[in-house]
């Protein structure tokens, strides 16, 4: 049952982010105002990447590389995605971004982990 949790909480998760990345400008969630400082929308991007790598990593136990992997491949193709909307640009620094939360949500979760008991087998 956790497991069916996790991959619901994981795909309502990566379908915000996916919404998000590619709305249109003026459809996309903000925090604070559609003209918000620059750390703002950085917080946002790395606190969203780091939710997913969280969520994924507790998905996929004791697989840091397939689920930084996941994060990446997610990252890249969003962002190459984004090229295709006309008032949005793709960005490396954004990639980059992206790709240092998604990595700290999976440390972070993986250093949970090992302090959890294990499930006798």
């Amino acid at each position: 049952m956790r497991r069916n949790q996790l991959i619901a909480a994981v795909g309502i998760c990566f379908s915000l982010i996916v919404y998000a990345t590619l709305a249109r400008l003026a459809g996309r969630p903000v925090l604070v105002g559609h003209h918000e400082a620059y750390w703002v929308v950085v917080i946002e991007r790395f606190s969203a990447y780091g939710l997913l790598g969280f969520l994924l990593s507790f998905l996929l136990p004791g697989r840091f590389a397939m689920a930084c992997g996941l994060l990446l491949a997610v990252a890249v193709g969003l962002e190459l995605l984004q090229g295709l909307t006309p008032d949005r640009d793709p960005s490396l620094l954004d990639v980059l971004q992206k790709a240092a939360g998604g990595t700290v949500g999976v440390l972070l979760a993986q250093v949970i982990l090992a302090f959890l008991p294990r499930p006798l087998s």
